[in-house]
């Protein structure tokens, strides 16, 4: 991360405005500080990537952006429709100083620092403007290793490695971001995680889990036991087979099997700067 953010730097120095990409599953979680602080006076466009995936309170993130002064559009960057909603985003935020150059007489090509933390889409959002694979995708974090610049229509688009905090001040925060993805689940323990993400489901979307697993909401791990009956995950000897249970629920999540969530809340925004 350390050498990413470096890179970003450096990079941020010949762009004119910066495309930073959040999760609209957790737009408080997915949004690094430490990136803020790299772009200077650059102007932001925010984009909350799979909005296909979260519900009606992604729209309470826009509004809430766009009330602290910051550029903010939501989409899905697989769905082709998109195009035309990220690219006008886009020309709006330079438009000033595009108008400013042709009064002088002079056209010059944009250029966009895609940016946030892993998995949120960034290289998905680049394939989509640039209308073909010109960036490595894929639904696990650190697909995107070092740094590329894909020319689009009028502009140039510069792909940025996913990056994390340091260090973690939120652990309910952090924690979201390992449900989505975000954080290598090979670093991770599996056991932990599907555990909390069953507990917070329970609390704000209790109906979509009884309908998904048809089991009664309870503790997360009688949950999860709940699952291994229903699904039939047992071992032999009759012993629940937890890990293939585990990784049923966190892919039924990511995947977006239980309908559309949101796990942040506004108040989770509190103290950020857009």
């Amino acid at each position: 991360m350390t050498k990413a953010m470096r890179m970003m730097e450096e990079s941020v120095r010949v762009c004119d405005g910066i495309i930073y990409v959040l999760d609209a599953r957790c737009p408080a979680s997915s949004y690094n500080g430490n990136l803020k602080k790299t772009f200077g006076s650059r102007p932001v466009l925010y984009v909350l990537n799979k909005c296909d995936l979260a519900d009606k309170k992604c729209d309470d993130f826009v509004k809430l952006i766009r009330e602290r002064g910051g550029a903010c559009i939501k989409l899905n960057a697989v769905n082709a429709n998109s195009r035309r909603d990220i690219a006008g985003a886009i020309a709006s935020l330079v438009a000033e100083k595009q108008q400013k150059g042709l009064e002088k007489g002079y056209r010059r090509i944009f250029r966009f620092m895609v940016c946030g933390v892993p998995n949120t889409g960034k290289s998905t959002l680049i394939n989509l403007l640039s209308r073909e694979k010109r960036a490595a995708t894929g639904d696990k974090a650190g697909v995107t290793r070092g740094k590329q610049w894909i020319r689009c229509d009028g502009f140039e688009l510069l792909d940025t490695p996913g990056t994390t905090p340091p260090a973690f001040e939120n652990q309910k925060l952090a924690a979201r971001l390992a449900f989505v993805g975000s954080i290598n689940d090979d670093i991770l323990d599996l056991d932990d995680i599907c555990l909390a993400l069953l507990g917070e489901l329970a609390e704000k979307y209790p109906q979509k889990l009884a309908e998904r697993y048809s089991i009664d909401i309870a503790s997360p791990l009688e949950m999860l036991e709940g699952v291994c009956r229903r699904r039939g995950f047992v071992l032999r000897g009759g012993d629940f087979d937890y890990e293939r249970a585990e990784r049923a629920v966190i892919d039924d999540f990511r995947k977006g099997r239980l309908g559309p969530v949101t796990l942040d809340d506004i108040s989770d925004c509190d103290g950020l700067v857009f």
